[in-house]
């Protein structure tokens, strides 16, 4: 079989997103200015919905959820399933490399646009992580998904994790949460090594301000790791994130910020009960990883801690390679598979 990491085109969609786009992108440092703005109001809290969904709601790349949000969904492949969860402000589109990896190895890849992203609606309520866990299981029942490896990367991460929480496991097989956002971001009584609140602020500013150009500063920056001395910066990949999140909801992306760093998924974590591998870089500026991933692993019950040494946030592009490896290597490995 042919090497499925050779480089291929970007999108057409992407690629018309990206016309004129000048390389002038300035580096960003975390943590951004500490300037105190409104928060947003608290999401509401809605109990799980019902996993029944009829089969003339869904068409061959997207389908309807129960509260009238399309949400779009690339299926690639054929073989035991595995899903991918994005992280923000992204969309499906930033698991293409792996996706191509395990789907060319003979899995079967299912990733989703998360509400308020990508190619799916952008509805002005449910953008918090318990609605983003119920598109998914909605998702899960459309396509009648089972022995899935759940992947997620940074909010996708929590968003995994949720699922868990508030629907169970009977779907799942396995886990992988990369660079993820669980056990909380957010400093609190509890987890005193969390970011301040200013952080997010600062986000929530900067956000307001002048989106596109916060999107650019994020990317050429921490994300890749590209305002670290001597690193190899590539416009392509600061293009391509920045293409995605310009796609995102204006509300639906805002409200997110909150999602991603204010919720608590200490006890969605403690309800993992299948094999779980715990990927996350020991530079990852977005999500340190002393009050994420080595908090997760002493929460999840038999769970395997992998370090890329000198990693930042975005392994599924700086190290592609590796991480493309580890995940078909965990998604192949023996397991026992749920009815």
């Amino acid at each position: 079989m042919n090497d499925p990491d050779a480089t291929s085109p970007l999108p057409t969609t992407r690629r018309r997103l990206l016309v004129g786009l000048g390389a002038t992108a300035t580096t960003l440092g975390l943590p951004l200015a500490a300037i105190a703005v409104d928060p947003p109001a608290a999401p509401r809290s809605t109990p799980p919905r019902s996993s029944t969904l009829p089969r003339e709601r869904r068409t061959m790349n997207t389908f309807t959820t129960k509260d009238s949000t399309q949400i779009y969904y690339k299926d690639w492949g054929s073989g035991p399933v595995v899903s991918f969860s994005h992280g923000w402000p992204l969309s499906s589109d930033a698991w293409d490399a792996q996706m191509f990896h395990l789907a060319s190895h003979g899995l079967r890849c299912v990733a989703h646009d998360r509400r308020g992203h990508g190619r799916s609606s952008q509805p002005w309520q449910g953008n918090d992580m318990d609605t983003y866990a119920d598109d998914l299981n909605e998702l899960f029942t459309a396509l009648d998904l089972r022995n899935v490896t759940m992947i997620g990367h940074s909010t996708g991460g929590g968003e995994v994790v949720r699922y868990i929480g508030r629907h169970g496991g009977r779907r799942v097989a396995r886990v992988v949460l990369m660079g993820a956002v669980p056990p909380i971001m957010l400093k609190t009584a509890a987890y005193p090594g969390g970011l301040p609140m200013e952080v997010f602020d600062g986000f929530r500013k900067s956000y307001l301000a002048d989106r596109s150009q916060f999107f650019l500063d994020v990317a050429s920056g921490p994300f890749f790791g590209f305002n670290r001395p001597g690193a190899r910066v590539s416009q392509g990949m600061i293009q391509s994130w920045w293409s995605q999140g310009m796609m995102s909801g204006y509300k639906n992306a805002y409200d997110c910020i909150k999602a991603f760093s204010e919720t608590d998924f200490t006890e969605d974590l403690k309800k993992i009960d299948v094999p779980t591998l715990i990927i996350h870089g020991d530079d990852d500026q977005i999500v340190p990883i002393a009050a994420s991933a080595l908090l997760s692993a002493k929460l999840v019950r038999g769970s395997v801690l992998k370090i890329y040494p000198g990693g930042s946030h975005a392994l599924g592009d700086t190290d592609r390679v590796k991480l493309n490896a580890d995940l078909l290597a965990f998604a192949t490995s023996t397991h026992t598979s749920r009815s």
